[in-house]
C-alpha cells in the first residue's frame, strides 16, 4: 500500500492506494495533519511507502514524522518521471504539474492529452502521444480573479462566485460576476479550441477545486476527474520505488 500526501496552497489531500486502487481520499487542514496520519497508521497497517508533493508549506516536523514511519519519496524536479520533459526550464516546472502529466501518461497512453487544473491558478499542461511534455499555460483562478478586482481598484467590492445566467450584467455586481465567470469559461474554451485545431484526437481532462464550476458550463467534451493528481502521484511513487 502507498500513502500519497499532496500539499496545496490551502489544504492537504491524503490518499491511500493499493496498487492502482484508491482506498482513501481526504482533504484536511494543516493543523489536522498529525491526527489524520495517526488514524491512517492504525487503519492501514500495510502501508510501507509514501510520496509527498508540496506547492504549499508542510512544517518540517510533519515531514519528519512521515519519514520516521514510512519510506518517503519527496517529489522534486529530480524525481524519475514516466515522460520526456521538453519544458525549456524543466527545473521550474511545478511538482503538481509533473504529477498531473504523469497521471495522463498512465491513464491515456499514446494519446494527445490536455490537462486543465482549475485551482488557485488555472494550469494547462499538454503531453503528446509520444509521451513528450511540451508545456502549457498558467492564469489566475476563479477566487484570485475576484480578489484582484477588489484589491487593484478603489471602488469594486470583494465578491464570490455565484450562479449567473446570460452575459450582460445590469449592475456593478452582476457585471463583475459576468466578467470574471464568463471570462474564465471563454478562456478555457479558447484554449481547448486552439489545442483541438492542432491535435484532432485531443483528450481533455478537467480537475481541481473549481472543476464543478467549469464542467457544467463548458461546451467542449471533457473528462472531469477531481482525483486525477492523486493517481499521478501514486504512479510516480511506483516509478521511483527502486530509487
Amino acid at each position: 500500500m502507498n500513502l500519497v500526501v499532496d500539499v496545496g496552497n490551502t489544504q492537504i489531500k491524503l490518499a491511500v492506494f493499493e496498487k492502482d486502487r484508491l482506498l482513501l481520499d481526504k482533504r484536511i487542514l494543516v493543523h489536522d495533519f498529525l491526527k489524520e496520519i495517526d488514524e491512517i497508521k492504525i487503519r492501514f497497517t500495510e502501508i510501507k511507502r509514501g510520496i509527498v508533493s508540496s506547492v504549499g508549506n508542510l512544517p518540517d516536523n510533519y515531514l519528519h514524522f512521515l519519514q520516521e514511519n514510512y519510506q518517503i519519496h519527496i517529489l522534486t524536479n529530480n524525481s524519475k518521471i514516466p515522460f520526456k520533459n521538453k519544458y525549456s526550464t524543466p527545473k521550474t516546472l511545478g511538482v503538481d504539474r509533473i504529477a498531473l502529466v504523469s497521471a495522463a501518461v498512465n491513464k491515456y497512453p499514446q494519446r494527445n492529452v490536455l490537462i486543465i487544473d482549475a485551482g488557485s491558478c488555472i494550469t494547462y499542461d499538454f503531453i503528446n502521444e509520444q509521451k513528450e511534455y511540451l508545456g502549457g499555460a498558467i492564469s489566475p483562478g476563479l477566487e484570485m480573479r475576484f480578489k484582484a478586482l477588489n484589491h487593484y481598484t478603489a471602488g469594486l467590492p470583494l465578491l464570490k462566485s455565484e450562479d449567473f445566467e446570460g452575459f450582460i450584467g445590469d449592475s456593478t455586481k452582476a457585471s463583475m460576476i459576468s466578467g470574471i465567470q464568463n471570462g474564465m469559461v471563454y478562456e478555457v474554451e479558447g484554449f481547448i479550441g486552439k489545442y483541438s485545431e492542432k491535435y484532432k484526437d485531443l483528450t481533455v481532462i478537467l480537475t481541481g477545486g473549481d472543476l464543478h464550476f467549469l464542467s457544467k458550463r463548458l461546451k467542449n467534451t471533457i473528462f472531469a476527474n477531481p482525483k486525477f493528481i492523486l493517481g499521478g502521484l501514486n504512479q510516480i511513487l511506483e516509478y521511483n520505488k527502486h530509487e
